[in-house]
C-alpha cells in the first residue's frame, strides 16, 4: 500500500486492493517539488442504489438488534477505525477512499419501509438505523431520507434505535419525540474522545465532540432516551479519557453509556497502521501491540463473544475502567426496553400526532 501524506477531510489515503478483486487503484506518488496543498483531492460521488429490499436481519449475538435498515452504503464521515469499511467490498469498491467517497444511496428507503411495515406478514420489532453506516451523515441534510424513514416509522409507532455520531439526529427531534411518547426510540450517541484535535484526524466529517454532547442535551431535554456509546475504544490513544467522557456524558443528559474496544476486521487493518504512521508515528507499536493483546497476538479475532470485548489483560483492565467510570458518572439508567404495544397501520386519514 502507498503510503501518502494525509488527504484533508479523509479518514484514509488510499484504495487497497478489494480482496474480491485482483486490481487495486494507486495515487499517483508526490514528486519532488510538489506541493502537496495542489494535489486534487477526491470529491465525494453519490451512486443510486436501486435494491429492492429495506430491511436486513442479524444473526450474531453480539450485536443488541435483529432487524435494521440502512438508507446509505458507506460513509462521508470517514473515521479512520470504522469496521463497515469492508462492506463495499461487495459493491465492486474499496474499504479505503471509495467508502467514504462514494456513497451508494437507497433512494426509495422511505417507500419500501411504509410497503413493508404495511404488509399483513409484518410482525412489529425494534429496528435499527446506522447499524452499518451513519445515517445522518452530511449527504442527509440535503436528502432527508433518514428523517423520511423517522417519519413511517413514528405514523407506524414501530420502534426504533438510532446510532449516530452527528449533531443533525436534533433536527429530527419532533418525530423522535412523538415516538419516545410510545416508549419507542432511543438514540445512541457514538463519542470516541473529547478531544477535539484528535477527532478531526480520527473522524474528519462527523460531528466534533462538543457538538455531540450538545446533541445529547437537546435530545434529553425532548424527553428522547439518550444513551452513549465510546465505541471505539483505542487503547493506549483514547482508553485514558474514559472517566472525563462518559462524566461529560452523564452531565449532558445521557442515562446510560456502553462501550466497544477497537476491532480491525480484513482491511480495516492495514488502514488503521497507515492512519497511526501518518498522525502518531511515535505511538503506532505501542498501540498496536495493546490491540494484538487483546486479540490473541492478532489485530482482530472475528469470533463471537470476543470480537466486541476481546481478552486478556488489557480487554479486562479496560473492562474494569469502564465499570468504575460508570459508576461514578452518575448515570440514571432508566431506558425502558423498546414497546411494540401501540404499533397501528395508519390509515390514509390518521394523522401522525392523532
Amino acid at each position: 500500500m502507498n503510503s501518502l501524506p494525509s488527504i484533508p477531510g479523509r479518514g484514509s489515503t488510499t484504495n487497497p486492493t478489494n480482496r474480491f478483486m485482483s486490481r487495486e487503484v494507486v495515487l499517483d506518488p508526490v514528486e519532488p517539488g510538489f506541493d502537496e496543498d495542489e494535489r486534487p483531492h477526491p470529491s465525494t460521488q453519490f451512486l443510486r442504489d436501486d435494491t429492492q429490499s429495506i430491511i436486513a436481519y442479524n444473526s450474531s449475538p453480539d450485536v443488541g438488534f435483529d432487524a435494521s435498515f440502512n438508507v446509505y452504503r458507506g460513509c462521508e464521515h470517514g473515521c479512520a477505525y470504522c469496521f463497515a469499511r469492508p462492506t463495499h467490498e461487495y459493491l465492486g469498491m474499496s474499504a479505503g477512499l471509495d467508502f467514504e467517497t462514494k456513497i451508494v444511496v437507497k433512494e426509495r428507503a422511505p417507500e419500501m419501509l411504509r410497503a413493508e411495515l404495511s404488509k399483513k406478514s409484518w410482525k412489529p420489532q425494534v429496528l435499527a438505523m446506522s447499524g452499518v453506516t451513519d445515517c445522518y451523515q452530511p449527504v442527509e441534510r440535503r436528502l432527508g431520507l433518514t428523517r423520511r424513514c423517522v417519519e413511517v416509522l413514528a405514523q407506524f409507532r414501530n420502534p426504533l434505535a438510532i446510532i449516530t455520531k452527528n449533531h443533525l439526529v436534533t433536527r429530527d427531534k419532533d418525530l423522535l419525540s412523538e415516538l419516545a411518547r410510545f416508549h419507542a426510540v432511543v438514540v445512541t450517541i457514538s463519542v470516541t474522545t473529547l478531544d477535539g484535535e484528535l477527532a478531526k484526524k480520527l473522524e474528519p466529517r462527523a460531528s466534533s465532540p462538543s457538538r455531540r454532547l450538545a446533541a445529547i442535551a437537546e435530545l434529553s431535554q425532548a424527553g428522547i432516551p439518550v444513551q452513549v456509546l465510546m465505541a471505539p475504544v483505542i487503547p493506549g490513544l483514547t482508553d485514558h479519557e474514559m472517566p472525563k467522557l462518559l462524566e461529560a456524558c452523564a452531565q449532558a443528559g445521557a442515562r446510560d453509556a456502553g462501550f466497544v474496544p477497537l476491532r480491525l476486521p480484513w482491511a480495516v487493518a492495514p488502514l488503521f497502521e497507515q492512519w497511526l504512521e501518518l498522525h502518531f508515528p511515535e505511538r503506532k507499536d505501542k498501540i498496536l501491540g495493546r490491540i494484538r493483546e487483546m486479540r490473541g497476538g492478532k489485530l482482530y479475532d472475528a469470533r463471537w463473544g470476543v470480537r466486541m470485548s476481546g481478552e486478556g489483560f488489557y480487554a479486562e483492565q479496560m473492562s474494569a475502567l469502564f465499570k468504575v467510570s460508570h459508576r461514578r458518572a452518575g448515570f440514571a439508567q432508566d431506558i425502558a426496553p423498546l414497546s411494540t404495544a401501540s404499533f397501528r397501520v395508519p390509515s390514509a386519514q390518521l394523522d401522525l400526532f392523532d
